[in-house]
């Protein structure tokens, strides 16, 4: 690949999308995913402060992306450079990152070090760029961001984006970064004295909803909206747990139609819990009688019923996609999961009855106190769907997150959670189509969630030699399993 394909290739993209926006004022801000553009460019929090930062009077925001080939830009010494302006992000005076979750650090590291930015706070001076996180990580564990940003958005950051624009254009970074370490929803690494309060936009500011549309997304020409926010359940490994002033925020299905494009051939419904909304029938069948396909990020089976899922199958549905996160009973009383074999028994049935090809099944192994007699409960449930309906299960080790119930468990022993998924490979041969993430990056990702500051330069570290597992085992000094 040469310098002049890496251009091509952005434009390419860039001529694809429709929705671009071109902000007035005179603050350039680049706003960037520290995952690849087709991973960004489906993340609803990506797009809806990019929109945020563009309609602030003062700024203008441009995207960039870690690249499909982070190795070709260093082969040809290419800076990572914005989509809209193709302008490198060393010559804007804030840069900002939108992070999901421990694992796209490495990215952040990534783009830093290529656009000659340097990695570690300490090393900058007022002379690089004021380096900003946010996003859903920020709700778990922004520790791990602290040797590397200057300050960091806690929770929803739809409102305090503008506060921090407003600050960035008025004030000098010292003064800044003083008087934000003591604002609440802020952190700044080396002066808040603490992690304070998180910040959650009120009802009247939602919902969220796509900007930009393309078909080189992960979710191609899909407008992702938010009927919700939050969740009413309170299972206890989940960091959208209830919270104090009721959970969740409801967006009136009108609402919702209204900000949908009239030519939008896909509309994504996203939220921690969108089948808990009382008008979800309602919603989903206007959208789809609007001749467009729809997809639903959570469907909890114990909210379903077989008019939605009928109205699912006219919208495009093939695989019914839910959860039960928990091998046993047993397991999911103790998580505070809800979910029953029942329930999942009655999906399955109607799966079959409305026409549905498949019933895919999110599991979780690794639970605190989770023994292989739970595992045995399991593949006998599983086998049991599987006669019922086509049955997938993706299975992932549990990783315990901070501000959780369950902060602080430890991380089962990578041999023995291979062991566990031998014996459901073992036991579901043939019948159930079994999907397991990797234990071994599931360890990465527990070590970043559990971290401090420490775990942070240990991820650095990592990254620099090469950022394979052996260099992370390195980096946490963890020689053997």
């Amino acid at each position: 690949m040469k310098a002049w394909d890496v251009f091509n290739q952005v434009r390419g993209r860039v001529k694809d999308e429709t929705g671009v926006l071109g902000g007035t004022g005179s603050l350039k801000a680049a706003l960037c995913c520290p995952s690849p553009y087709s991973v960004g460019m489906s993340s609803l929090g990506f797009q809806t402060i990019y929109r945020e930062m563009n309609l602030h009077p003062g700024a203008s925001a441009e995207r960039a992306f870690l690249p499909d080939q982070p190795e070709e830009y260093r082969k040809r010494r290419l800076p990572v450079f914005t989509y809209e302006g193709e302008t490198p992000l060393g010559e804007f005076p804030v840069v900002a990152f939108s992070i999901a979750y421990e694992l796209e650090l490495a990215g952040l590291l990534e783009i830093l070090d290529l656009s000659n930015i340097p990695v570690l706070r300490s090393g900058r001076t007022e002379k690089h760029p004021l380096i900003i996180a946010g996003g859903p990580l920020t709700l778990s564990n922004p520790a791990i961001l602290a040797p590397f940003v200057d300050l960091v958005i806690l929770g929803e950051g739809e409102d305090l984006v503008h506060t921090l624009l407003d600050a960035v254009r008025e004030t000098g970074r010292r003064e800044l970064l003083s008087c934000f370490s003591r604002a609440p929803g802020f952190f700044v690494p080396g002066l808040s004295s603490s992690l304070l309060s998180i910040s959650r936009v009120s009802p009247d500011r939602l919902p969220a909803y796509s900007q930009i549309l393309t078909r080189k997304a992960v979710w191609a020409n899909m407008f992702l909206i938010e009927p919700e926010r939050g969740c009413s359940h309170a299972c206890a490994y989940c960091v959208m747990r209830r919270a104090p002033d009721g959970g969740m925020r409801l967006v009136p299905a009108q609402k919702v139609l209204s900000l949908i494009p009239e030519h939008t051939p896909r509309v994504g419904l996203v939220g921690a819990a969108v089948t808990d909304h009382p008008e979800v029938e309602e919603l989903a069948g206007k959208i789809v009688s609007g001749g467009r396909r729809i997809g639903i990020s959570s469907l909890r089976a114990e909210r379903l019923n077989e008019n939605l899922l009928r109205i699912l199958v006219r919208g495009g549905y093939r695989t019914l996609t839910t959860a039960l996160d928990g091998f046993s009973g047993r397991l999911r009383a103790r998580l505070g999961r809800k979910t029953t074999e029942q329930h999942l028994i009655r999906a399955a049935e109607m799966v079959r009855s409305t026409g549905m090809q498949r019933l895919k099944l999110y599991q979780m192994i690794g639970v605190p106190g989770e023994t292989m007699e739970d595992i045995d409960e399991g593949i006998r449930f599983s086998l049991e769907l599987g006669r019922i309906a086509p049955l997938s299960l993706s299975i992932a080790p549990f990783v315990a997150k901070r501000n959780t119930p369950l902060d602080g468990a430890p991380f089962e022993a990578v041999d023995s959670l291979e062991r566990k998924l031998a014996a459901i490979r073992s036991g579901l041969k043939g019948k159930v189509d079994v999907r397991p993430s990797s234990a071994r990056w599931a360890w990465v990702e527990y070590m970043l969630s559990q971290g401090g500051e420490d775990a942070g330069l240990a991820a650095m570290e990592a990254w620099k030699n090469g950022g394979g597992f052996a260099a992370w085992k390195k980096a946490f000094n963890v020689p053997t399993f």
